[in-house]
């Protein structure tokens, strides 16, 4: 071998041995699609900008199957160091002592760029410890807005520039809708569970649990029959039979996408993440975006919604080195232009004060955009609408689907299905209560 291939062969050496030495950290995800495209977009931005690290982003399914993939995983010791868990799996992070690594002490620890300050308090609050330190990263976060259909407004002899912004607006614009002949329903709405219940009793700064929501730990019990979700799901049930209110089905409430596009009804309650898929298949017909509509009969209302959507959780068991790198990763992902450029593509809500400015522009081109972004930062989160942390969740949602189905069906009252309600919950969080001692 000649000098000068003696030569490049070690720089070649070299080049392999200082690119290998790059720190590789696994992040296992829930997002398919247009926004799984996008987060691996935000992953190479991040893996370009620097050459110490690299994130392996892997989608691991729906949010259920992501957070039993990462359970398994770390019983294995197989755990990655990010995992994304939608905002209902909380309570279950949490007691899993042991398996986390809280976000406040990583950044800490890691000498990190990171003002917990910075964050909006309606998106943090909902991750936070009872003494106010974040426990994981918001990525995606969501709240649920109102989305109209102008032209139907228009031909009811309505006011397309002014959205219903009580329930007995909902009702009485529904019914001169109805009476036009502009539509055959006034309104269907996605996820009762998260929307007509939990967002519903925080809009109207009603606990939906003891001990703060269950923030106070897990001794927490669900009081969600109080009388104003009773009013709510009565007059639910009342304007089903009306055909003023028609249900979207279980779970996510999927049949009511569809309901709207069509302009079978002329109002959809709705994630403010759907924003792009609304305007996208609402092609025959303007948009228009509302807050959700509250009783004004009832003390405190509206206050603020609450959020929907995933944070990123840190697995203990790792190398020290993947921390840092995690971190690092962090602290770009949640700086003003990621998180403006990540927000006015999917939808979701900016998680910092600084994001929020930075979309300014982006608001001013696209009306009604910043809707749930006015709406959750209403008023300052108070205990009962800053969130909800209660172990077993995701089953007591279930819970939720079946008991309106059963209001629905004409099987119970509102009182009886609520009631049943909280009796089944409560015997869930009896069981986790049990099992995190």
């Amino acid at each position: 071998m000649n000098r000068i291939s003696c030569v490049s062969a070690i720089a070649l050496i070299a080049s392999v041995g200082s690119a290998s030495a790059a720190t590789e950290i696994q992040w296992w995800h829930a997002m398919g699609g247009e926004l799984g495209a996008k987060l691996e977009e935000i992953v190479q931005g991040f893996n370009d900008s620097q050459d110490e690290y690299t994130v392996v982003p892997s989608y691991k399914g729906t949010y259920p199957e992501t957070m039993t993939a990462a359970i398994a995983a770390f019983r294995a010791n197989e755990q990655p160091a990010i995992v994304q868990v939608f905002e209902v799996g909380t309570g279950t992070m949490m007691a899993a002592e042991g398996a986390i690594v809280p976000v406040y002490q990583m950044m800490e620890d890691q000498g990190a760029e990171f003002d917990p300050n910075a964050f909006l308090p309606a998106v943090v609050g909902y991750y936070t410890d009872t003494d106010g330190n974040m426990l994981s990263m918001p990525f995606n976060s969501s709240t649920p807005i109102l989305y109209y259909n102008k032209d139907v407004f228009e031909a009811a002899g309505l006011d397309p520039e002014q959205p219903p912004e009580t329930w007995a607006q909902m009702e009485e614009f529904s019914k001169q809708i109805m009476e036009s002949g502009a539509a055959e329903c006034g309104f269907t709405t996605g996820w009762v569970s998260w929307i007509q219940t939990e967002n519903f009793s925080a809009w109207h700064n009603q606990p939906i649990g003891t001990e703060q929501n269950g923030f106070g730990g897990p001794s927490a019990r669900l009081t969600l029959n109080g009388e104003a979700q009773v009013k709510h799901w009565g007059n639910l049930k009342r304007w089903a039979d009306e055909g003023i209110f028609k249900y979207g089905g279980p779970v996510g409430g999927d049949n009511a996408p569809p309901m709207f596009y069509s302009q079978e009804c002329a109002m959809i309650m709705n994630s403010s993440a759907s924003r792009a898929g609304v305007l996208a298949n609402a092609t025959d017909f303007e948009v228009g975006f509302g807050m959700l509509p509250y009783y004004d009969d009832i003390e405190g209302a509206p206050q603020n919604s609450i959020i929907g959507g995933a944070t990123l959780w840190v697995l203990s068991g790792r190398p020290d080195e993947e921390y840092k790198a995690a971190a690092e990763f962090f602290s770009y992902m949640s700086s003003p232009e990621v998180q403006a450029d990540w927000a006015s593509f999917s939808g979701y809500l900016p998680i910092t004060e600084a994001a929020g400015e930075a979309m300014s522009g982006f608001f001013d081109e696209n009306p009604g955009a910043d809707t749930g972004l006015r709406q959750i930062t209403l008023n300052e989160p108070t205990e009962n609408s800053k969130g909800l942390r209660f172990g077993n969740y995701v089953q007591i949602r279930g819970i939720i689907d079946e008991e309106f189905e059963a209001l629905m069906g004409g099987s119970k009252t509102a009182q009886e299905a609520l009631d049943t309600l909280v009796e089944r919950g409560n015997a869930l969080l009896e069981d986790f209560e049990a099992q995190s001692q």
